[in-house]
């Protein structure tokens, strides 16, 4: 609560490009929201979008007072997010996702968890909707929800009760964490929450998962877009971790150990019985564990099922292959992802 007595004032803002597809429905859910709406402001801070983006925002600005437009030249999402900062007013501030919808308590309910709790950053649980009804998008929003494909991420697997976690979807932060600890990185067109996480716990601070707090975030729709992003997610981890001082959580060395134990066990096995005898326990032990985790999509379809079969192997090679480029990156190889701009 606000020295004036009012709810204290909130500004949330969506890093985005080329998101007509979803940003509409992002804002609507924001606006019906049961927050005061005037002590809540949104921002979209796009990255020059080409499609019909900037159009339907600018729409929605000139509907309604709380919500803004400004421009991201630099079209990537660490910018963004600063942008987003820079121009905020409120006491709050909550970065957001343009593939998320958020229920009407949303806010209201991680503003008073920050009360509550008296965290640095609070945030909720992130349920995975498939991006439409293709047996592949079906199959990658399961994959993304399940332990075989993130690990022990609470956010996106779920969790009984609230606990101090590492990082959190769409956090909700005093703006005091800002001017206290500094802005995302632009070196980092990935993981820059994860690396400003990681550094505000290294300075004391505390995250909270609210697992009562859920939002619902469309997946993206086919194994190219997941392989890029997750390539993507992989090759700026050692930068973040570098940057922070330490790995976050060891869940994200398991796919970089997995492709070179698969890799490495592949090239001695011609010359090496160990080599083959390594070969065959990982490919075995990996089919059972996909076998096993197929079974989440049966009541899809025999078609959904072969498709989760198939996103497993995506997430996890994708990840690993990026993050060992990411081990040694060549400037060059840094600049050629570093321009690929992106939506959040």
């Amino acid at each position: 609560m606000s020295t004036t007595g009012q709810p204290p004032r909130v500004s949330a803002f969506i890093p985005c490009r080329n998101e007509e597809r979803y940003i509409g429905a992002c804002l609507d859910s924001l606006l019906t929201c049961d927050y005061p709406q005037d002590r809540l402001e949104i921002l979209v801070a796009d990255g020059m979008s080409d499609d019909r983006t900037r159009a339907i925002v600018s729409e929605y600005a000139a509907r309604h007072p709380s919500v803004r437009l400004l421009d991201n030249p630099k079209r990537i999402t660490p910018a963004a997010m600063n942008v987003g900062v820079r121009n905020a007013t409120g006491a709050i501030i909550m970065p957001m996702g343009a593939h998320a919808l958020y229920p009407r308590d949303y806010i209201t309910r991680l503003v008073a968890a920050l009360a509550e709790t008296g965290a640095d950053n609070v945030g909720g649980v992130l349920v995975t909707v498939p991006a439409d009804d293709t047996p592949v998008a079906r199959a990658l929003a399961i994959a993304l929800s399940h332990p075989l494909g993130v690990g022990n991420s609470y956010f996106r697997i779920g969790a009984t009760e609230r606990r101090v976690v590492d990082t959190v979807p769409f956090g909700c932060y005093p703006r005091a964490v800002f001017d206290r600890i500094g802005l995302f990185d632009e070196e980092l067109v990935r993981n820059q929450d994860d690396e400003l996480n990681g550094r505000l716990v290294r300075q004391g601070g505390r995250i909270v998962l609210i697992p009562e707090v859920v939002s619902r975030y469309y997946a993206r729709r086919s194994f190219k877009q997941v392989a890029r992003m997750f390539f993507q997610y992989g090759y700026f981890k050692p930068l973040a971790a570098r940057k922070i001082g330490r790995v976050l959580t060891a869940r994200q060395l398991v796919p970089a150990l997995f492709v070179l134990g698969l890799g490495g066990s592949a090239l001695l096995a011609p010359w090496s019985a160990v080599g083959r005898w390594l070969l065959a326990a990982i490919t075995v032990t990996y089919a059972a564990a996909i076998g096993a985790a197929a079974l989440a999509a049966l009541r899809y379809g025999a078609r959904c099922t072969l498709a989760l079969a198939a996103a497993f192997p995506v997430l996890h090679v994708s990840y690993g292959v990026g993050f060992l480029a990411g081990l040694w990156p060549r400037r060059a190889d840094a600049r050629r992802v570093a321009v690929v701009p992106l939506s959040r």
